[in-house]
């Protein structure tokens, strides 16, 4: 199996990352800025790239701005705050066509990287302040995200594990920011942060298409920004837990909510990740693992049942969904298949059910130029500079023995159970 070389190349103040591939008829720019997760500033974060997608100089309605893309065959282009690990991650995402199949000849990817540089280098600003609508209008926009997270009890569920389980860590703070640290944002600091994450950040720049990577690089080559001191990736300290930690909640709905942290000790680029991917999936993370099977189909305990690993911290994250009643039940069961795990009570068939998947999902993600892109990008900040081929090669050869392994390196840290009222 044959994939497209990613190619780099450092620039001024940023690295440039191609990927030259006929799959797609569109070109996708993606614009990614990192820092360390800091309290202080995680609501800047979240707040700044709205604003800068929201008006530009040029553009500075979000009517004007929209009505460009679409002049633009109809460009799609936003921007997200998220985070990976201990870091919080800014993107900007631009995908256009691309006039090589096209009738009409307009050079789209010049016209595309024109506007991604205005919307980075020449943000609605007056006075050194953003414009004082956009940031009203994004402000209340922030404002019904971070509310969104509460009155979906499944994702409020996971927030609260992991402000419990990973208090005065970084990664506890949300990338979404702090609810009530909004209003107090001026268009004057915002920009003075904004300045500060565009000297500051570690920044890279992903283009992926049937492009040339000589015309791209000459295209960026006008991107100047700051020299920087990019930092290695600092390792996440070990938890030494002393016992697990329970925490319950109560709140009006009907049905509860599970979940259960647990630390792996294993993080992207170690040598066990392969076969902690492994652990995972035939624990938890597909429809024929342990958790699935168990605790959901033969139990009938609960109405959903997997996990997930958080490749970039070394977390392994539980989420059920049962009635109050079963609380002590699933707790037990669950516990008991991290156990079997452990002890290595999983089967040939199990395996390789459980490779073919994590091939299947591997290949769909490649499918689409952001997934692509976030595979490449997972990668290259966790360290890792092993090729897909080989990322591949690597599933395909895990042993019972490494998984094992893997297992026995897992610690349960927390249980938090959203309680409803059902039962009551």
């Amino acid at each position: 199996m044959e994939f497209e070389k990613e190619h780099r190349i450092k620039m001024k103040g940023f690295t440039l990352h191609m990927l030259q591939t006929e799959k797609f008829k569109t070109n996708t720019i993606v614009w990614k800025m990192k820092a360390p997760l800091q309290k202080e500033t995680a609501t800047l974060r979240a707040l700044l790239p709205l604003v800068m997608q929201s008006s530009t100089k040029k553009y500075p309605t979000t009517g004007a701005l929209r009505g460009y893309l679409d002049q633009l065959y109809g460009a799609s282009f936003y921007a997200e705050t998220g985070k990976k690990g201990e870091e919080s991650v800014i993107s900007f995402t631009l995908e256009i066509a691309n006039e090589k199949y096209l009738q009409d000849k307009t050079p789209l990817l010049h016209k595309g990287i024109e506007f991604l540089t205005e919307v980075l280098l020449h943000p609605n600003v007056t006075n050194d302040q953003f414009d004082e609508k956009t940031m009203k209008k994004e402000k209340r926009g922030l404002k019904e995200r971070i509310h969104s997270i509460y009155d979906d009890k499944m994702r409020y569920a996971t927030v609260r594990l992991v402000e419990e389980m990973c208090k005065d860590e970084p990664y506890a703070i949300q990338p979404t920011g702090e609810l009530e640290e909004i209003d107090p944002i001026t268009g004057e600091r915002l920009y003075e942060y904004y300045q500060q994450a565009f000297n500051d950040d570690q920044i890279d720049l992903y283009i992926i298409g049937d492009i040339e990577r000589a015309e791209v690089e000459n295209l960026f080559s006008t991107l100047s920004l700051s020299d920087r001191n990019l930092k290695q990736r600092n390792r996440p300290a070990k938890k030494d837990i002393q016992e697990i930690q329970v925490v319950k909640e109560h709140q009006e709905l009907n049905q509860g909510k599970l979940n259960i942290g647990c630390r792996t000790n294993t993080l992207l680029g170690d040598e066990d990740y392969f076969a902690l991917q492994m652990f995972n999936g035939i624990f938890g993370g597909f429809a024929h693992s342990k958790l699935f099977i168990n605790v959901r189909e033969k139990e009938s305990l609960a109405y959903y049942a997997a996990s997930r690993i958080e490749s970039h911290k070394g977390l392994l994250m539980i989420m059920s969904g049962i009635e109050n009643q079963n609380y002590e039940k699933a707790v037990s069961i669950i516990k008991e298949q991290l156990d079997l795990m452990k002890s290595g009570e999983f089967t040939e068939q199990e395996m390789n059910q459980t490779k073919a998947v994590i091939k299947n999902e591997l290949l769909e993600s490649l499918d689409s130029a952001r997934g692509y892109i976030e595979v490449l990008y997972n990668n290259y900040v966790g360290d890792s500079n092993i090729t897909l081929v080989d990322w591949l090669d690597k599933i395909q050869t895990v042993t019972k023995e490494q998984i094992i392994d893997v297992a026995k390196k897992i610690e349960m840290d927390t249980i938090y159970f959203l309680a409803g009222t059902e039962g009551e």
